[in-house]
């Protein structure tokens, strides 16, 4: 396998299509709720949660049989059906058609996988074997999930803030760049939960 590009992709306002909605298509569908994404669910049943998920209007469900005209104006389709042939049928033509294509753990079938997740607000860090370990990047998930804490999602957005009030400042180019470089550093998250947690006190007091 060549090596894989890392990114990440904007999905608001894209058609995404899930084809499946069982024990495994189920999570897929809940991955794609907070990207903006227009999903369409295919599947010939689904559970609760996913018939939840439809009568609030945050996703589109047919239940029934594929047919390639799902396929239509689709940017990105995601395969969890139960039948290995329907699936790689259906990656073929995804192929033909140009679109992104993931067989659940198939992953001769993938144009893309699914990292391992630490998300931290705005904060996002992905691992990804490439589908060689998923339990490995999991491993790593679960380490980097306590290096990097819920607090890092408040002081992400702190930088944010900071950043624009920085960029829009009358300072040089090249002071500009320490400046972001040092408010970025460890110590300057530490003194910012520091400063959090003396504002938490404060209001229990």
């Amino acid at each position: 396998m060549t090596n894989l590009f890392p990114m990440f992709l904007k999905l608001e306002g894209k058609r995404c299509l899930v084809l499946g909605a069982g024990r495994v298509g189920e999570p897929k569908i809940r991955s794609l709720l907070d990207t903006g994404a227009e999903i369409h669910v295919v599947a010939r049943e689904a559970g609760e949660t996913v018939h939840d998920l439809a009568n609030a209007g945050r996703i589109r469900l047919s239940l029934r049989e594929f047919v390639l005209g799902d396929l239509d104006g689709i940017f990105l389709v995601i395969v969890a059906t139960a039948s290995r042939e329907l699936n790689e049928s259906i990656y073929r033509e995804a192929q033909r058609r140009g679109l992104l294509c993931n067989v659940v753990d198939d992953p001769p079938h993938c144009d893309f996988f699914y990292p391992a997740v630490v998300r931290r607000g705005a904060l996002q860090i992905a691992i990804s074997t490439g589908g060689k370990s998923p339990s490995l990047a999991q491993k790593l998930r679960q380490q980097l999930e306590r290096q990097f804490g819920p607090a890092y999602a408040q002081w992400v957005e702190e930088l944010g803030e900071t950043r624009q009030r920085v960029m829009a400042s009358d300072l040089r180019p090249d002071r500009k760049r320490e400046l972001l470089s040092s408010l970025a550093a460890r110590q300057a998250f530490e003194a910012a939960i520091a400063e959090q947690s003396r504002n938490n006190e404060g209001d229990v007091a």
